[in-house]
């Protein structure tokens, strides 16, 4: 009877692993604080969203923040073409 314990509980952590739940919660979140931040219109309900964000992803989400204020990164020159009938030098 252990043994089907056993095998019931490995099954029901792999189906959980599959679904990838805690995966699924932070794109939510992330989702919820790009695109409708607007019905979060509290200081409170943003905070906990941000909170939730923190705790789903926390790497990300401190590297974000703490270069939330960095300057733009400089862009290459553009790419100037050549004519078929130019010299090549």
């Amino acid at each position: 009877m252990i043994w089907l314990a056993i095998a019931a509980a490995l099954a029901v952590g792999y189906a959980l692993g599959r679904a990838r739940l805690y995966t699924r919660l932070a794109d939510w979140t992330n989702w919820q604080l790009r695109f409708h931040l607007d019905r979060w219109v509290s200081r409170p309900r943003q905070a906990a969203l941000f909170g939730l964000l923190l705790l789903t992803d926390p790497v990300r989400t401190a590297s974000a923040w703490r270069h939330r204020k960095d300057p733009e990164p400089e862009r290459a020159p553009a790419l100037k073409f050549r004519a078929r009938d130019e010299d090549p030098s």
